[in-house]
């Protein structure tokens, strides 16, 4: 399957009650040529609407600071655990979380990052779970580097906070926008 055919079934997908409030599918956007995928919760009322990952405020912060370190949007791919929007953009269920997480991993799976940065506590809990890491608040791993194997995939998963958390608590401003320039300036060449 390619990525092109997977965003296809993920666009119609019927997997869990989400389907039933969404207007559009999420399923991501971008390049790998960085080796870099980032992976947000859910999508939100814009991105609902545009049908593509992190265009709200959140996702102008985080083109923003992506681009303070010299990385344009385009050459990173950007998806969320949950590929449709909760009601009222409340955090996805468990199960929600499960009915999409097949379409995250065969992500992972096409697009072989060797990095992927997780944006808050869904992505964060939901992944490193995936490599046996328990988490209980993102600000324990908030900062630092998991390696791991996903869908058959080495590689590191980098914990952030969401920049809708940096939008609601500026304080969290300075650790963002170090750890993406972290993750995006770290040593990406010893994969090469």
């Amino acid at each position: 399957m390619t990525l092109e055919e997977l965003h296809e079934v993920i666009k119609n997908c019927t997997r869990c009650p989400l389907h039933k409030t969404r207007r559009n599918a999420v399923p991501g956007e971008g390049d790998i040529k960085l080796g870099i995928m980032i992976v947000g919760e859910a999508p939100g009322a814009s991105e609902d609407e545009a049908g593509r990952p992190f265009v709200g405020a959140a996702g102008q912060l985080l083109t923003k600071t992506l681009a303070e370190v010299g990385i344009q949007r385009g050459d990173v791919y950007i998806t969320n655990v949950v590929k449709c929007r909760p009601p009222g953009n409340r955090p996805p269920a468990r199960e929600e979380v499960e009915a999409c997480l097949p379409y995250l991993l065969k992500q992972i799976s096409i697009l072989k990052p060797k990095r992927v940065v997780a944006l808050g506590a869904v992505s964060a809990k939901t992944l490193l779970g995936l490599v046996g890491k328990d988490v209980e608040k993102v600000s324990d791993v908030r900062g630092k580097c998991y390696p791991g194997k996903i869908a058959g995939v080495q590689l590191e998963i980098c914990v952030t906070y969401h920049p809708a958390a940096v939008l609601r608590n500026p304080r969290l401003g300075e650790d963002f926008r170090r750890d993406i320039a972290t993750f995006f300036k770290g040593d990406l060449d010893r994969y090469f």
